[in-house]
């Protein structure tokens, strides 16, 4: 079972690292575009990847544009607060592409209006807060893909 996260722009180093240890851990690629609000040779990522990182299948675009010319056939999900469906409604399949964008401001506008068809969320139950941790909210729904997955092949 492979899915692909990819992060678009990602700020916070620590993050990235927990997100490629999680994608080494369940089996996924790890898609990174640029910019990076840090160097992917950070200390801080390699910290929280452990000595996992060496491991992590990684590509690395250096814009959205190249990023979808090279998978441009591919089948994606785009995770946004502003998505009108649930996360748990991605009708996962083996290689999907799971998009995240930015820890301070989410996916740029022109993602979430370009494909807001494939645009879902993960619900707050709290009018507190806008959004929770990007390495949570991969994991939430990476785990839910395989879950799903899981499930589809036992029955």
């Amino acid at each position: 079972m492979s899915f692909n996260i990819v992060l678009v722009t990602p700020e916070i180093p620590n993050n990235t690292g927990n997100i490629g240890r999680l994608s080494l851990a369940s089996g996924c690629n790890l898609h990174l575009i640029k910019p990076l609000g840090f160097d992917i040779d950070d200390a801080r990522v390699k910290r929280s990847g452990l000595d996992y990182w060496k491991h992590v299948n990684l590509f690395v675009y250096e814009n959205i544009a190249d990023f979808f010319s090279k998978n441009k056939n591919a089948k994606m999900a785009f995770l946004s607060s502003h998505g009108a469906k649930a996360y748990w409604d991605i009708e996962f399949e083996e290689d999907i592409f799971l998009v995240f964008g930015k820890e301070s401001k989410g996916l740029p506008e022109s993602i979430t209006q370009t494909h807001a068809n494939k645009l879902y969320k993960i619900p707050l139950l709290s009018k507190h807060i806008r959004s929770i941790n990007l390495a949570n909210a991969v994991s939430v729904t990476v785990y839910e893909g395989i879950r799903q997955l899981t499930v589809q092949k036992t029955i």
